[in-house]
């Protein structure tokens, strides 16, 4: 595996873990106070699809990125 599959590979994994994290937090109703302000969790939900899409993205690059030169399309030639 090269470097900016493995790389991109980890962020994915990194960026799924913070979701399922928010995603616990909103099924558990943990409640988190930061300097006497109470965070909704609604933003927990914004970050379960913001750090979803980028885990998926991320993956599908890796992917995408691993495969060989002689299975990509054709370009199309320039007009």
């Amino acid at each position: 595996m090269n470097s900016p599959t493995c790389g991109l590979r980890l962020a994915s994994a990194i960026f799924g873990l913070v979701g399922l994290v928010h995603l616990l937090r909103i099924l558990l109703t943990v409640q988190i106070v930061i300097g006497g302000w109470i965070v909704q969790r609604r933003w927990s939900a914004v970050a379960v699809i913001v750090c979803g899409a980028l885990c998926v993205w991320l993956w599908r690059l890796s992917t995408q990125g691993a495969m060989p030169k002689a299975d990509l399309p054709p370009a199309k030639p320039a007009a």
